[in-house]
């Protein structure tokens, strides 16, 4: 029997996916699919094209050729409507990009209200909501330099979630944290792929990819080595490269 995520369409799906930075070859030919409710860990090492890959599936980067779909949306469409693929695909970075000038509530409304000309009451009372869901309920009115690295990116997070997508990427956003205030972020993020968000991470957080993906990508040079459940990719890796990445982080 096959299972219901392989009956329906994946929300998001590569294939044979390059791009390159003159004459290197940054992504070599990657397909995935991407089912809704998943959460996806991409791990490897520094330089294998793991941002660039979720940058494409946003359209920050372009691709040179393939194609990557998110929610029947052709994302390299020269026609691409870039606010329709927003509203679906929310992205978190490893700097946090706050307005300084704003307060947290402020930062959290402003997209929904600039960008989708959403009503601000409502918007308001989404914001205040989301505050309170990354755990920071009396921050709406302090300015980011006030705030720690981690309450910075749960900011960041909860500013992503005011445009409701489908789709939330996270790029090594525990990254430039101090590890003490790494946890908050994790929990954060935990939090969401528990509810049903579709979440794709590249992350070199290992327990958290351990514990948080339903499927883990092995890339290395522009290629998916190799991929699995958690628990094969730990304990059983075949390819030789991803044994010898697992042996240097594990």
């Amino acid at each position: 029997m096959p299972s219901q995520t392989e009956t329906r369409a994946p929300i998001v799906s590569l294939r044979d996916v390059r791009q390159s930075f003159g004459a290197f070859e940054v992504l070599n030919g990657i397909s995935l699919d991407i089912h809704k409710g998943e959460a996806i860990c991409i791990v490897g090492p520094s330089g294998s094209g793991k941002s660039t890959l979720i940058r494409c599936i946003n359209g920050l980067n372009p691709i040179n050729s393939g194609s990557i779909k998110v929610d029947g949306i052709e994302v390299n469409d020269p026609k691409l409507d870039k606010r329709a693929l927003r509203r679906r695909v929310g992205m978190v970075f490893q700097q946090y990009n706050l307005f300084p000038h704003k307060t947290v509530l402020q930062n959290v409304m402003m997209a929904p209200i600039r960008v989708l000309k959403e009503d601000r009451r409502e918007v308001e009372a989404r914001a205040r909501d989301l505050i309170a869901k990354v755990k920071l309920q009396g921050k709406e009115n302090a300015y980011p330099g006030e705030l720690s690295g981690g309450q910075q990116q749960r900011v960041a997070i909860a500013r992503s979630l005011a445009m409701r997508p489908e789709v939330m990427l996270f790029d090594e956003v525990t990254a430039a944290l101090d590890p003490e205030t790494v946890k908050g972020v994790l929990n954060t993020i935990r939090d969401l792929a528990s509810e049903g968000m579709t979440c794709i991470l590249v992350t070199h957080e290992m327990g958290f990819a351990r514990e948080v993906a339903d499927h883990i990508y092995f890339t290395d040079r522009g290629l998916i080595v190799e991929h699995g459940e958690p628990q094969d990719f730990f304990e059983n890796p075949q390819d030789p490269r991803t044994r010898e990445f697992l042996s240097q982080v594990l």
